[in-house]
């Protein structure tokens, strides 16, 4: 697989890009959802990245949770795309993205949790009433509104 954004950055530097990226909210058995606490802050977010050359939305999505935790997801569904300002991030080394996030939901996954140690410290399943209160910048949209339409039944 090529590094397509580290290929990008040799040639443009930190600016600002559009990044193209999924993540995915894994819910097991219990209806608890599966948090990923990233290494270069101290943040927990979803099981997710950026998209390769040639990726579609749901590969991405696939990949990355299976690099990140070491899940096998199954069967995606699409739960919304985000963009826009609120997506902004700025890494700790000065890069700076636009994300274009699409979000799924997964239930239907296998394997054992196994964190990556070069992006993770930890990854595991909260109830959705005890989810951390330091959440990335990046999904905190995306996690009150999958709490707002799931607690709601819809």
């Amino acid at each position: 697989m090529t590094d397509y954004i580290g290929d990008l950055r040799k040639l443009i530097g930190t600016r600002p890009i559009i990044m193209c990226g999924a993540n995915v909210i894994l819910l097991n058995d219990q209806g608890q959802i599966l948090l990923h606490h990233r290494i270069d802050r101290d943040w927990w977010g979803l099981p997710g990245g950026a998209m390769e050359l040639g990726e579609s939305f749901e590969q991405t999505a696939k990949r990355e949770v299976l690099e990140e935790v070491g899940l096998i997801c199954r069967d995606l569904k699409l739960f919304n795309v985000y963009s826009g300002e609120k997506l902004y991030y700025k890494y700790p080394d000065g890069n700076e993205v636009y994300n274009v996030t699409a979000t799924y939901i997964c239930k239907d996954f296998s394997g054992e949790i196994v964190v990556d140690p070069s992006e993770g410290r930890d990854a595991r399943f909260f109830p959705l009433d005890k989810i951390p209160s330091n959440l990335s910048s990046s999904i905190e949209e995306i996690v009150e509104e999958f709490l707002s339409k799931y607690l709601a039944g819809s």
